[in-house]
């Protein structure tokens, strides 16, 4: 199978820490770029957490952000595609979940990921590890005004459930109009309707002319799962959630021990297929 483009996940699978990429990770990239392989950063982060992840790891082109709802050039700056969940979607779904669950909190991320804007109580919940960026930079405000604008992702967090609990409450709500997704951070992310890590990598394929066949994905969070599912080959590293696992074609070394650089060598050590492994002449 020829690789055209490496779509890769970033905590858990491509880095060791939340800013911490391997030598030899970072060469596997490397060595891909210089081979004419297109290789994109797909990640729940924003642009603004992507930032320093991107200069480590040589990201310059294309990245999709925000869990897929989101396409953008890091150089350019331009902006492929943004979905964003309807302002009224996100009011249903919060206040039918409020009826069961009154402690949880909510967060909008907005203004292409630029803006977030928390209730007090979650502001106070979070660190910066969760959104890769400082709780105090974001903009507090009370539910109504969280809930006033559309929102790239509405963000949904409970003191004491865990994830995919709070996953399976919001998905049995009942409602529609909305995607919903977890990565193994402490919170649920709502999303516009259809909108994925598999989603946002079909709207840069169908952009860039690039055959899904022609895609190596990389993941290890639910929220990786049905890109792993859409890829010609979707790998999943040692350390994935199970449901990441099933979806996977194969298995990799976990994140610690450069699963990602191991296959990215072996593919590019693999004998040349007749047509190119960039797939034609």
């Amino acid at each position: 199978m020829s690789i055209r483009l490496i779509a890769t996940d970033l905590d858990g699978t491509l880095l060791s820490g939340p800013t911490t990429i391997s030598a030899r990770n970072r060469a596997a990239l490397d060595a891909a770029r210089a081979f004419g392989i297109e290789v994109v950063p797909v990640t729940a982060r924003q642009p603004l957490g992507l930032s320093p992840i991107a200069e480590l790891a040589g990201f310059t082109g294309w990245a999709l952000c925000g869990n897929g709802g989101q396409g953008i050039h890091l150089t350019t700056g331009e902006e492929l595609f943004s979905a964003y969940l309807e302002a009224g979607t996100q009011q249903a779904v919060a206040a039918a979940l409020l009826k069961t669950l009154p402690e949880a909190m909510f967060a909008s991320v907005r203004e292409g990921g630029r803006v977030f804007v928390a209730q007090t109580e979650y502001a106070r919940s979070a660190t910066f590890s969760d959104h890769k960026r400082d709780p105090a930079e974001m903009e507090v405000q009370p539910l109504t005004e969280v809930l006033a604008e559309p929102s790239l992702k509405l963000i949904v967090r409970h003191p004491e459930l865990g994830n995919d609990d709070l996953l399976g409450l919001i998905a049995g709500l009942g409602l529609d109009g909305f995607a919903a997704t977890h990565s193994g951070a402490p919170f649920v992310e709502v999303l516009a309707p259809g909108v994925s890590k598999a989603w946002g990598l079909g709207q840069l394929c169908a952009h860039l002319g690039i055959d899904r066949s022609e895609v190596l994905a990389f993941g290890d969070a639910p929220n990786d799962a049905e890109m792993l599912a859409w890829a010609g080959r979707g790998v999943a590293v040692a350390n994935a959630e199970p449901v990441t696992l099933a979806a996977a074609d194969e298995l990799a070394a976990s994140n610690l021990d450069d699963g990602v650089a191991q296959v990215i060598e072996s593919v590019l050590a693999a004998p040349v297929e007749p047509e190119g492994l960039l797939g034609g002449a």
